[in-house]
């Protein structure tokens, strides 16, 4: 690590030790930290976001010591135990009962809470020396504001808050997509929300399925149904069927897609498209890996409508797709 960096992270350090919020790169996306310890800069995070004070934050930590000071892990061979043993660090949060007086803002005022331990050297060395500066942990939910697309890149975080954030710059986000989220309160584990990690994966390392996501569940983060929305519209469409895309009032359109784009409404001819295309890669891995950062440029280029391409139905894609119907989830 360069001495630049290494500063960097102390300073960070010394800021959020001071109740400030700190922007930090994970292999998933940019987190927006506050120490989660102290409910009062909690309530930073939701009033930078904008986001409703009952919807829980995921706690980012250390190490497993660490984790277990905000909730019950339980035995060595429990649900939780097997999947941190198995995928930290890394793109997973596990949902543990929450031990009582501990990070209630957090969690949303529930009696669970989320937590990850990421795998970003730079967000695992800043956590390590917040840890040693008396912080346990640092709730982060992602670094946008609240339902709009998240940032992979430091820049990204710049535009949404302006230069009064500290940001920790990381580089641009390995993984692009948030953590797969477990909830591991019930007897069975249920999967709340996929991510890079599927449910075949998950499944393999518990030994037993995984429910789905029901009335019953905790709430948790990026689960509503409309989530991960760019300024213009979201459509997905099928390309094997022909699809022939339009917005009303003229304008461009993006369209992200692994085929060239279909032919506009209105184009003058068949050479006229009326789109900016963004060819998108055969990999579900390369795919999640842009995905945000794509659906940002459009926005930047400022295209009235944005067209994906719908993924496959295979389930390395799940984590994908997931975010792509929730940011069309109000089209």
């Amino acid at each position: 690590m360069s001495q630049a960096h290494a500063r960097a992270i102390d300073e960070a350090a010394a800021a959020l030790v001071a109740g400030e919020l700190v922007a930090f790169p994970t292999e998933t996306v940019y987190g927006l930290g506050a120490r989660a310890d102290d409910d009062a800069a909690v309530a930073r995070i939701f009033q930078a976001k904008g986001r409703p004070a009952a919807h829980p934050l995921i706690v980012h930590v250390a190490d497993a010591a660490s984790a277990a000071w905000f909730g019950n892990l339980g035995v060595p061979d429990s649900a939780a135990q097997r999947l941190i043993g198995a995928f930290w660090p890394g793109p997973l949060t596990v949902i543990v009962p929450r031990h009582t007086g501990r990070a209630a803002a957090a969690a949303g005022g529930q009696d669970s809470i989320g937590l990850r331990l990421p795998a970003h050297p730079m967000a695992r060395a800043w956590l390590k020396r917040c840890a040693e500066l008396g912080v346990p942990g640092v709730a982060g939910p992602s670094a946008n504001r609240f339902g709009r697309v998240s940032p992979t890149r430091a820049a990204h975080v710049r535009a949404e808050f302006g230069p009064e954030l500290r940001v920790l710059d990381g580089g641009d986000c390995a993984v692009g997509i948030e953590s797969a989220i477990v909830d591991c309160t019930r007897a069975q584990p249920a999967l709340l929300r996929p991510g890079q990690l599927g449910r075949g994966a998950l499944e393999a390392v518990l030994g037993r399925p995984l429910a789905a996501r029901n009335h019953d569940s905790p709430r948790a983060s990026g689960t509503l149904e409309a989530h991960y929305a760019p300024t213009a519209p979201v459509y997905l469409f099928d390309a094997g069927k022909g699809v022939t895309v339009d917005a009303s009032g003229g304008g461009a359109i993006g369209v992200y897609s692994r085929l060239a784009p279909p032919r506009r409404a209105g184009a003058s001819s068949a050479g006229d498209t009326g789109c900016r295309w963004r060819p998108m890669p055969a990999d579900p891995a390369a795919v999640a890996h842009e995905l945000f950062a794509v659906l940002r440029d459009f926005d930047a280029a400022g295209v009235v409508a944005i067209w994906v391409e719908a993924p496959p139905a295979a389930p390395a894609w799940d984590g994908v797709r997931d975010r792509l119907q929730r940011a069309a989830a109000n089209t």
